[in-house]
Protein backbone atom coordinates (compact mmCIF):
# COMPACT_ATOMS: atom_id res chain seq x y z
CA UNK A 1 0.00 0.00 0.00
CA UNK A 2 1.30 3.80 -1.17
CA UNK A 3 1.51 5.94 1.86
CA UNK A 4 0.11 9.72 1.90
CA UNK A 5 1.88 12.17 2.19
CA UNK A 6 0.77 13.61 5.30
CA UNK A 7 2.85 15.24 8.26
CA UNK A 8 1.99 14.86 11.62
CA UNK A 9 0.96 18.24 12.70
CA UNK A 10 3.30 20.77 14.67
CA UNK A 11 1.25 21.98 17.48
CA UNK A 12 4.19 24.60 18.62
CA UNK A 13 3.18 25.90 15.07
CA UNK A 14 3.20 30.18 15.35
CA UNK A 15 -0.07 31.68 13.39
CA UNK A 16 1.58 35.00 12.91
CA UNK A 17 3.64 33.93 10.34
CA UNK A 18 0.33 33.01 8.70
CA UNK A 19 -0.29 35.24 5.46
CA UNK A 20 -3.41 37.47 6.10
CA UNK A 21 -6.69 36.61 3.40
CA UNK A 22 -8.77 38.82 2.17
CA UNK A 23 -11.85 37.33 -0.30
CA UNK A 24 -12.05 41.32 -2.01
CA UNK A 25 -8.54 39.96 -3.27
CA UNK A 26 -9.36 40.39 -6.96
CA UNK A 27 -6.02 40.50 -8.07
CA UNK A 28 -5.05 37.23 -7.20
CA UNK A 29 -8.55 35.62 -7.47
CA UNK A 30 -7.97 36.47 -11.44
CA UNK A 31 -4.29 36.47 -11.56
CA UNK A 32 -4.30 33.32 -14.17
CA UNK A 33 -7.07 34.72 -16.09
CA UNK A 34 -5.70 36.90 -19.40
CA UNK A 35 -8.00 40.42 -20.21
CA UNK A 36 -9.66 37.92 -22.98
CA UNK A 37 -10.96 35.57 -20.43
CA UNK A 38 -11.83 37.91 -17.41
CA UNK A 39 -14.19 39.64 -20.53
CA UNK A 40 -15.65 35.98 -21.32
CA UNK A 41 -16.20 35.68 -17.49
CA UNK A 42 -17.74 38.98 -17.63
CA UNK A 43 -20.33 38.45 -20.12
CA UNK A 44 -21.30 34.90 -18.85
CA UNK A 45 -21.81 35.84 -15.58
CA UNK A 46 -24.01 38.63 -16.77
CA UNK A 47 -26.20 36.39 -18.72
CA UNK A 48 -26.72 34.51 -15.72
CA UNK A 49 -28.12 37.50 -13.88
CA UNK A 50 -30.95 37.76 -16.03
CA UNK A 51 -33.58 35.04 -15.20
CA UNK A 52 -35.29 35.09 -18.17
CA UNK A 53 -32.71 34.37 -20.05
CA UNK A 54 -31.22 31.25 -17.87
CA UNK A 55 -34.49 29.53 -17.54
CA UNK A 56 -35.35 30.81 -21.98
CA UNK A 57 -32.13 29.59 -22.87
CA UNK A 58 -31.94 26.90 -20.81
CA UNK A 59 -34.84 25.41 -22.17
CA UNK A 60 -33.90 26.07 -25.59
CA UNK A 61 -30.53 24.25 -25.49
CA UNK A 62 -31.87 21.08 -23.91
CA UNK A 63 -34.06 20.50 -27.10
CA UNK A 64 -31.77 21.87 -29.25
CA UNK A 65 -29.61 18.48 -28.16
CA UNK A 66 -32.59 16.19 -28.01
CA UNK A 67 -33.33 17.19 -31.98
CA UNK A 68 -29.87 16.73 -32.17
CA UNK A 69 -29.10 20.24 -33.40
CA UNK A 70 -25.26 21.02 -34.33
CA UNK A 71 -25.24 23.84 -31.03
CA UNK A 72 -22.26 21.72 -29.01
CA UNK A 73 -20.20 24.26 -30.88
CA UNK A 74 -21.60 27.39 -28.73
CA UNK A 75 -21.92 25.24 -25.12
CA UNK A 76 -18.26 23.72 -25.32
CA UNK A 77 -16.40 27.32 -25.50
CA UNK A 78 -18.93 29.24 -23.65
CA UNK A 79 -20.79 27.74 -20.26
CA UNK A 80 -18.94 24.16 -20.61
CA UNK A 81 -15.34 25.40 -20.67
CA UNK A 82 -16.03 27.83 -17.58
CA UNK A 83 -17.43 24.83 -15.06
CA UNK A 84 -16.28 22.15 -16.77
CA UNK A 85 -12.66 20.16 -16.99
CA UNK A 86 -13.30 18.90 -20.65
CA UNK A 87 -15.03 16.14 -22.19
CA UNK A 88 -12.88 13.47 -21.48
CA UNK A 89 -9.65 12.60 -18.66
CA UNK A 90 -7.09 14.29 -21.28
CA UNK A 91 -8.79 17.07 -21.49
CA UNK A 92 -8.96 17.96 -17.74
CA UNK A 93 -4.97 18.22 -17.98
CA UNK A 94 -4.92 21.81 -18.95
CA UNK A 95 -7.51 22.43 -16.29
CA UNK A 96 -5.73 20.48 -13.66
CA UNK A 97 -2.18 22.66 -13.98
CA UNK A 98 -4.23 25.80 -14.39
CA UNK A 99 -5.22 25.18 -11.03
CA UNK A 100 -1.67 23.21 -10.14
CA UNK A 101 -0.21 26.67 -10.78
CA UNK A 102 -2.30 28.84 -7.85
CA UNK A 103 -1.64 25.40 -5.48
CA UNK A 104 -5.33 24.41 -5.69
CA UNK A 105 -5.92 20.81 -6.54
CA UNK A 106 -8.39 19.29 -8.82
CA UNK A 107 -11.24 16.58 -7.73
CA UNK A 108 -12.52 15.00 -10.80
CA UNK A 109 -16.00 14.34 -11.24
CA UNK A 110 -17.69 12.29 -13.65
CA UNK A 111 -20.76 14.31 -14.11
CA UNK A 112 -22.44 12.12 -16.42
CA UNK A 113 -25.90 11.30 -15.46
CA UNK A 114 -26.48 8.46 -17.27
CA UNK A 115 -29.19 5.70 -17.99
CA UNK A 116 -30.51 3.50 -14.90
CA UNK A 117 -29.22 0.37 -16.13
CA UNK A 118 -26.33 -2.18 -15.32
CA UNK A 119 -24.33 -0.90 -18.75
CA UNK A 120 -24.62 2.55 -17.45
CA UNK A 121 -23.60 1.81 -14.02
CA UNK A 122 -20.24 -0.36 -15.34
CA UNK A 123 -19.54 2.18 -17.31
CA UNK A 124 -19.33 4.88 -15.01
CA UNK A 125 -17.89 2.27 -12.41
CA UNK A 126 -14.72 1.97 -14.97
CA UNK A 127 -14.54 5.80 -15.25
CA UNK A 128 -14.38 6.77 -11.46
CA UNK A 129 -11.09 4.15 -11.30
CA UNK A 130 -10.08 5.92 -14.21
CA UNK A 131 -9.66 8.78 -12.22
CA UNK A 132 -8.25 7.16 -8.78
CA UNK A 133 -5.72 5.87 -11.32
CA UNK A 134 -4.96 9.56 -12.54
CA UNK A 135 -4.75 10.88 -9.40
CA UNK A 136 -2.25 8.11 -8.44
CA UNK A 137 0.04 9.69 -10.74
CA UNK A 138 -0.38 12.87 -9.56
CA UNK A 139 -0.11 15.19 -7.11
CA UNK A 140 -2.52 17.65 -8.41
CA UNK A 141 -5.37 15.44 -7.65
CA UNK A 142 -6.01 14.68 -3.81
CA UNK A 143 -8.97 13.17 -3.97
CA UNK A 144 -11.88 11.30 -6.83
CA UNK A 145 -15.42 12.00 -5.97
CA UNK A 146 -18.36 9.21 -7.18
CA UNK A 147 -22.23 9.35 -6.14
CA UNK A 148 -23.53 5.93 -5.56
CA UNK A 149 -26.76 6.82 -7.67
CA UNK A 150 -24.12 6.38 -10.57
CA UNK A 151 -23.25 2.92 -9.92
CA UNK A 152 -26.92 1.49 -8.23
CA UNK A 153 -30.17 1.90 -8.71
CA UNK A 154 -31.79 4.91 -6.46
CA UNK A 155 -34.79 2.75 -5.99
CA UNK A 156 -33.02 -0.35 -5.37
CA UNK A 157 -31.01 2.11 -2.47
CA UNK A 158 -34.12 3.33 -0.82
CA UNK A 159 -35.95 -0.31 -0.76
CA UNK A 160 -32.58 -1.76 1.19
CA UNK A 161 -33.32 1.78 3.70
CA UNK A 162 -37.08 0.78 4.12
CA UNK A 163 -35.78 -2.56 4.77
CA UNK A 164 -37.58 -4.04 1.99
CA UNK A 165 -36.88 -7.60 1.36
CA UNK A 166 -35.36 -7.96 -2.01
CA UNK A 167 -35.83 -10.36 -4.49
CA UNK A 168 -33.23 -12.53 -5.78
CA UNK A 169 -32.37 -10.29 -9.00
CA UNK A 170 -32.73 -7.39 -6.87
CA UNK A 171 -30.39 -9.00 -4.15
CA UNK A 172 -27.87 -9.86 -7.00
CA UNK A 173 -27.80 -6.21 -7.99
CA UNK A 174 -27.68 -4.51 -4.36
CA UNK A 175 -24.39 -6.93 -4.41
CA UNK A 176 -22.84 -5.60 -7.81
CA UNK A 177 -23.42 -1.96 -6.47
CA UNK A 178 -21.72 -2.85 -3.24
CA UNK A 179 -18.86 -4.92 -5.09
CA UNK A 180 -18.29 -1.59 -7.16
CA UNK A 181 -18.44 0.69 -4.27
CA UNK A 182 -15.71 -1.66 -2.66
CA UNK A 183 -13.79 -2.14 -5.31
CA UNK A 184 -13.47 1.91 -5.72
CA UNK A 185 -12.74 2.49 -2.24
CA UNK A 186 -10.47 -0.48 -2.07
CA UNK A 187 -8.43 1.10 -5.16
CA UNK A 188 -8.11 4.33 -3.60
CA UNK A 189 -6.75 2.62 -0.48
CA UNK A 190 -3.95 0.56 -2.17
CA UNK A 191 -2.99 3.84 -4.19
CA UNK A 192 -3.89 6.35 -1.52
CA UNK A 193 -6.05 8.23 -2.77
CA UNK A 194 -8.66 10.10 -1.01
CA UNK A 195 -11.87 9.66 -2.15
CA UNK A 196 -15.71 11.33 -1.32
CA UNK A 197 -18.42 9.51 -1.17
CA UNK A 198 -21.02 12.48 -2.28
CA UNK A 199 -24.80 12.80 -0.59
CA UNK A 200 -27.60 12.20 -2.17
CA UNK A 201 -31.13 12.25 -1.26
CA UNK A 202 -32.70 11.67 1.84
CA UNK A 203 -34.54 8.50 1.31
CA UNK A 204 -31.99 6.50 0.69
CA UNK A 205 -29.46 8.66 2.05
CA UNK A 206 -29.25 6.05 5.37
CA UNK A 207 -27.92 3.19 2.93
CA UNK A 208 -25.42 5.08 1.56
CA UNK A 209 -24.40 6.06 4.66
CA UNK A 210 -24.19 2.68 6.15
CA UNK A 211 -22.20 1.63 2.87
CA UNK A 212 -19.34 5.08 3.72
CA UNK A 213 -19.47 3.74 7.09
CA UNK A 214 -18.61 -0.09 6.46
CA UNK A 215 -15.86 1.45 3.95
CA UNK A 216 -14.05 3.45 6.25
CA UNK A 217 -13.48 0.81 9.00
CA UNK A 218 -12.11 -1.62 6.25
CA UNK A 219 -9.82 1.29 4.55
CA UNK A 220 -9.29 3.98 7.32
CA UNK A 221 -7.76 2.39 9.74
CA UNK A 222 -3.88 3.98 8.96
CA UNK A 223 -5.30 6.68 7.39
CA UNK A 224 -8.17 8.88 6.10
CA UNK A 225 -9.00 7.43 2.63
CA UNK A 226 -12.99 7.51 2.49
CA UNK A 227 -15.22 10.05 3.27
CA UNK A 228 -18.88 10.81 3.44
CA UNK A 229 -20.59 13.26 2.91
CA UNK A 230 -22.85 15.70 5.45
CA UNK A 231 -25.98 18.03 3.95
CA UNK A 232 -26.20 20.60 6.63
CA UNK A 233 -29.42 21.78 5.71
CA UNK A 234 -30.92 18.70 7.07
CA UNK A 235 -31.69 18.77 10.66
CA UNK A 236 -30.16 15.52 12.04
CA UNK A 237 -26.93 15.81 10.04
CA UNK A 238 -24.76 17.49 13.13
CA UNK A 239 -26.34 14.45 15.49
CA UNK A 240 -25.01 11.92 12.51
CA UNK A 241 -21.57 13.20 12.34
CA UNK A 242 -21.02 13.37 15.86
CA UNK A 243 -22.17 9.72 16.38
CA UNK A 244 -20.37 8.17 13.26
CA UNK A 245 -17.18 9.91 15.60
CA UNK A 246 -18.05 8.01 18.47
CA UNK A 247 -17.97 5.13 15.84
CA UNK A 248 -14.77 5.87 14.53
CA UNK A 249 -12.90 6.40 18.22
CA UNK A 250 -15.06 3.08 19.07
CA UNK A 251 -13.79 1.72 15.77
CA UNK A 252 -10.04 3.22 15.57
CA UNK A 253 -10.67 4.26 12.06
CA UNK A 254 -10.34 7.87 10.53
CA UNK A 255 -13.96 9.73 10.24
CA UNK A 256 -13.46 11.28 6.53
CA UNK A 257 -16.08 14.03 6.65
CA UNK A 258 -16.62 16.24 3.90
CA UNK A 259 -19.11 19.09 5.02
CA UNK A 260 -22.18 21.17 2.73
CA UNK A 261 -25.06 22.68 2.67
CA UNK A 262 -27.11 20.49 0.27
CA UNK A 263 -28.07 19.88 -3.01
CA UNK A 264 -31.69 19.18 -3.01
CA UNK A 265 -33.17 21.44 -0.82
CA UNK A 266 -36.65 22.00 -3.73
CA UNK A 267 -37.11 18.41 -3.86
CA UNK A 268 -36.61 17.35 -0.51
CA UNK A 269 -39.24 19.95 0.69
CA UNK A 270 -41.82 18.74 -2.52
CA UNK A 271 -41.49 14.57 -1.31
CA UNK A 272 -42.05 15.47 2.14
CA UNK A 273 -44.80 17.30 1.62
CA UNK A 274 -46.44 15.01 -1.01
CA UNK A 275 -45.31 11.75 1.00
CA UNK A 276 -46.90 13.35 4.14
CA UNK A 277 -43.90 13.38 6.75
CA UNK A 278 -42.08 16.38 7.93
CA UNK A 279 -39.54 17.83 5.79
CA UNK A 280 -36.15 17.18 6.90
CA UNK A 281 -34.38 20.54 6.10
CA UNK A 282 -33.48 23.21 7.71
CA UNK A 283 -36.54 26.20 8.12
CA UNK A 284 -34.43 28.79 7.16
CA UNK A 285 -30.99 29.70 5.70
CA UNK A 286 -29.75 30.51 9.26
CA UNK A 287 -30.32 27.60 10.42
CA UNK A 288 -28.67 25.84 8.08
CA UNK A 289 -25.62 27.90 8.34
CA UNK A 290 -25.61 27.98 12.16
CA UNK A 291 -25.30 23.69 11.80
CA UNK A 292 -22.74 24.06 9.16
CA UNK A 293 -20.24 26.10 10.86
CA UNK A 294 -21.34 24.25 14.80
CA UNK A 295 -20.32 21.26 12.19
CA UNK A 296 -17.04 22.88 11.36
CA UNK A 297 -16.35 23.55 15.13
CA UNK A 298 -16.89 20.12 15.99
CA UNK A 299 -14.75 18.76 13.42
CA UNK A 300 -11.85 21.04 14.15
CA UNK A 301 -12.61 20.20 17.95
CA UNK A 302 -11.92 16.22 17.14
CA UNK A 303 -8.68 15.98 14.77
CA UNK A 304 -7.53 13.22 16.73
CA UNK A 305 -9.94 10.91 14.30
CA UNK A 306 -11.38 13.23 11.89
CA UNK A 307 -10.28 14.81 8.22
CA UNK A 308 -12.52 17.06 6.84
CA UNK A 309 -13.33 19.18 3.95
CA UNK A 310 -15.28 22.27 4.06
CA UNK A 311 -17.64 22.28 0.62
CA UNK A 312 -18.34 25.72 0.86
CA UNK A 313 -19.04 28.84 -1.57
CA UNK A 314 -19.90 31.08 1.73
CA UNK A 315 -17.46 33.45 2.84
CA UNK A 316 -18.96 33.93 6.18
CA UNK A 317 -18.12 30.21 6.80
CA UNK A 318 -14.52 30.31 5.30
CA UNK A 319 -13.54 33.59 7.46
CA UNK A 320 -15.18 31.59 10.43
CA UNK A 321 -12.60 28.43 9.62
CA UNK A 322 -9.44 30.75 9.27
CA UNK A 323 -10.39 32.29 12.33
CA UNK A 324 -11.00 28.92 14.44
CA UNK A 325 -7.96 27.15 12.92
CA UNK A 326 -5.85 29.84 14.36
CA UNK A 327 -7.45 29.79 17.63
CA UNK A 328 -6.56 26.23 17.96
CA UNK A 329 -3.22 26.96 16.36
CA UNK A 330 -3.81 24.36 13.16
CA UNK A 331 -1.20 25.24 10.53
CA UNK A 332 -2.83 26.05 7.05
CA UNK A 333 -1.58 23.22 5.40
CA UNK A 334 -2.64 20.46 7.97
CA UNK A 335 -3.94 17.30 6.18
CA UNK A 336 -6.72 17.10 8.00
CA UNK A 337 -8.65 20.08 7.15
CA UNK A 338 -9.38 21.47 3.21
CA UNK A 339 -11.97 24.14 1.63
CA UNK A 340 -13.60 22.89 -1.55
CA UNK A 341 -15.10 25.11 -4.38
CA UNK A 342 -16.66 24.03 -7.56
CA UNK A 343 -14.63 25.10 -10.61
CA UNK A 344 -15.94 27.88 -12.16
CA UNK A 345 -17.03 29.70 -9.07
CA UNK A 346 -15.85 31.59 -6.09
CA UNK A 347 -12.09 31.85 -7.62
CA UNK A 348 -11.84 34.62 -5.05
CA UNK A 349 -11.67 32.21 -2.10
CA UNK A 350 -10.23 29.33 -4.05
CA UNK A 351 -7.34 31.75 -4.76
CA UNK A 352 -6.89 33.65 -2.20
CA UNK A 353 -7.07 30.78 0.35
CA UNK A 354 -4.35 28.61 -1.45
CA UNK A 355 -2.11 31.84 -2.21
CA UNK A 356 -2.03 32.04 1.90
CA UNK A 357 -1.07 28.42 2.23
CA UNK A 358 -3.87 26.81 2.60
CA UNK A 359 -5.12 23.09 1.35
CA UNK A 360 -7.71 23.97 -1.63
CA UNK A 361 -9.16 22.00 -4.13
CA UNK A 362 -11.89 22.48 -6.83
CA UNK A 363 -14.60 20.39 -8.03
CA UNK A 364 -13.77 20.17 -11.65
CA UNK A 365 -16.84 18.27 -13.48
CA UNK A 366 -15.98 16.43 -16.73
CA UNK A 367 -17.83 14.43 -19.34
CA UNK A 368 -19.21 14.74 -22.73
CA UNK A 369 -21.22 17.72 -23.29
CA UNK A 370 -24.66 16.68 -23.86
CA UNK A 371 -24.28 14.57 -21.12
CA UNK A 372 -23.20 17.14 -18.33
CA UNK A 373 -25.60 19.88 -19.62
CA UNK A 374 -28.25 18.91 -16.58
CA UNK A 375 -25.28 19.91 -14.45
CA UNK A 376 -24.36 22.86 -16.61
CA UNK A 377 -28.43 23.70 -16.32
CA UNK A 378 -28.49 23.02 -12.39
CA UNK A 379 -25.06 25.63 -12.29
CA UNK A 380 -26.80 28.63 -14.51
CA UNK A 381 -30.31 28.06 -12.16
CA UNK A 382 -28.14 28.06 -8.76
CA UNK A 383 -26.06 31.20 -9.66
CA UNK A 384 -28.95 33.05 -10.58
CA UNK A 385 -31.62 31.32 -7.81
CA UNK A 386 -28.48 32.33 -4.79
CA UNK A 387 -29.89 35.47 -3.54
CA UNK A 388 -26.75 37.60 -5.07
CA UNK A 389 -24.24 34.64 -6.38
CA UNK A 390 -24.27 35.94 -10.02
CA UNK A 391 -23.98 39.60 -8.85
CA UNK A 392 -21.11 38.66 -6.60
CA UNK A 393 -19.16 36.92 -9.20
CA UNK A 394 -20.09 39.13 -11.95
CA UNK A 395 -19.09 42.46 -9.45
CA UNK A 396 -15.57 41.23 -8.68
CA UNK A 397 -14.42 40.25 -12.29
CA UNK A 398 -16.17 43.97 -12.95
CA UNK A 399 -13.61 45.11 -10.15
CA UNK A 400 -10.41 43.09 -11.77
CA UNK A 401 -11.53 44.66 -14.92
CA UNK A 402 -11.33 48.14 -13.44
CA UNK A 403 -8.39 47.69 -11.27
CA UNK A 404 -6.45 46.46 -14.28
CA UNK A 405 -7.29 49.68 -16.10
CA UNK A 406 -5.91 51.92 -13.85
CA UNK A 407 -2.63 49.43 -13.86
CA UNK A 408 -2.72 50.25 -17.20
CA UNK A 409 -3.51 53.67 -17.08
CA UNK A 410 -0.65 54.39 -14.49
CA UNK A 411 1.98 53.16 -16.06
CA UNK A 412 1.67 54.39 -19.16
Amino acid sequence: MYTLPFKAPDYKYSMTSVTPVSFENTAIAFASKSDAELFKMYTLFATMNNNFLVKTGGKLVSKAFRWNLPVKFLIKPTIFSHFCGGENLLECNKVIQELAQANIGTILDYSVEGENDENSFDATYKEILATIEKAHRSKNIPFSVFKVTGIADAILLKKVQDKEPLNPTEEQAFNRAYNRVNTICERAHRYAVRVFIDAEESWFQETIDRLAIDMMTRYNQEQVIVYNTYQLYRQDRLDVLRKDYEDAVAGSYWLGAKLVRGAYLEKEARVAQEKGYPNPINPSKAATDKLFNDAMVFCLEHLDRIAFCAGTHNEESCYLLLKLMAQYNIPPNDFRVYFAQLYGMSDNLSYNLAHAGYNVAKYVPYGPVEAVLPYLLRRADENTAIAGQSSREFNLIKKEMERRKKVKTTTK
